[in-house]
C-alpha cells in the first residue's frame, strides 16, 4: 500500500491561507485525506513523501507513525 505525508496546520487555518504554518505531519494512504489516525486533513495540504519519515525535525503524528510502521514489511 502507498502512502504519504499530509500536512496539519497550526490553529487550523487553510493551507491557502499565507499566514499557515504546519503543526504536524500526518500519514495517508495515497490519495485520501484522512489520516492513519482518523483525522481528516484538507484536499490541499502540503504533501511529502513518507521517505522523509523519520527526518530531524519533522514533526510527525506519532499516532499514524505507529500505524504507519505496522503496515511496512
Amino acid at each position: 500500500m502507498e502512502h504519504e505525508l499530509r500536512a496539519e496546520y497550526v490553529d487550523g487555518r487553510a493551507a491557502a491561507d499565507p499566514m499557515s504554518e504546519i503543526k504536524v505531519w500526518h500519514v495517508v494512504r495515497s490519495d485520501s485525506t484522512t489520516a492513519m489516525c482518523g483525522r481528516e486533513l484538507e484536499a490541499a495540504a502540503s504533501t511529502r513523501s513518507t521517505d522523509d519519515w523519520g527526518t530531524p525535525g519533522l514533526a510527525l503524528c506519532h499516532a499514524c507513525g505507529a500505524l504507519y510502521l505496522r503496515e511496512q514489511p
